[in-house]
């Protein structure tokens, strides 16, 4: 059978390096970079003050449908699953990738210590720094392992289709809300999703050879997804 995911440690590498890149030029305070973010949250901003409807929307689905607790509880739910299931080692490899997940965020963020926009009429607020994005990597981690741990189980298509369209709209959504709301540079939220990805798809290609040192086998020995 083939993997659910093809490549994964192929993948993870160049998003990684992709972040580090970006990184870099934040660090930098690259000029272009700088100035398309500006230009970007500017436009937004302006939308956000004289439309109040859908400030309040964007509000709604960022600090609670796709706040990081959220997803953090999805991911409870997940592992919880996987308890009953006695699925203990699988089970912690998914709470430890979602908790390095989040150390690692915070860590970024305190050593880039990048500042957040600021504006003289703010629609909303956010605290610590910026780089990279909490809501845009806590919500690819959760999206992504929910989606693999699905496909790990060998879920039919017509149940992983709508999952995986769901997570898309969840993290490319939580994206735009933090942009919206004027708390985060687009390089921050796409910070946010390249580490973020690169964590589920580095996790994806580990486990195998946790699982085989631990004397088991990944579930359906990987097995693609069923239609």
């Amino acid at each position: 059978m083939q993997p659910p995911i093809r490549h994964p440690a192929r993948t993870s590498a160049v998003l990684l390096a992709l972040f580090l890149l970006l990184l870099a030029l934040v660090a930098a305070s690259w000029g272009p970079l700088d100035r398309a973010d500006r230009d970007i949250v500017v436009s937004l901003h302006h939308s956000a003050v004289t439309h109040h409807g859908r400030t309040e929307t964007a509000r709604v689905l960022s600090d609670w449908v796709w706040d990081p607790w959220t997803m953090r509880a999805l991911l409870a739910v997940v592992v919880g699953w996987l308890l009953w299931r006695r699925e203990r080692l699988l089970a912690g490899w998914v709470a430890a990738t979602a908790a390095l997940g989040t150390l690692l965020q915070q860590g970024i963020k305190g050593t880039v210590g990048r500042a957040r926009p600021h504006w003289p009429d703010p629609v909303d607020s956010a605290h610590y720094s910026a780089f990279p994005s909490g809501h845009a990597l806590t919500a690819a981690v959760a999206c992504g392992l929910v989606v693999w741990v699905m496909a790990l189980h060998g879920a039919r298509t017509r149940w992983l289709a709508p999952v995986a369209v769901a997570g898309a709209v969840s993290v490319f959504g939580v994206g735009f809300t933090r942009l919206y709301l004027g708390v985060h540079w687009p390089s921050d939220v796409l910070g946010g999703w390249l580490l973020g990805a690169a964590l589920v798809y580095a996790a994806v290609a580990a486990y195998p050879y946790v699982a085989a040192r631990d004397g088991g086998r990944a579930p359906a020995d990987q097995g693609s997804v069923r239609s």
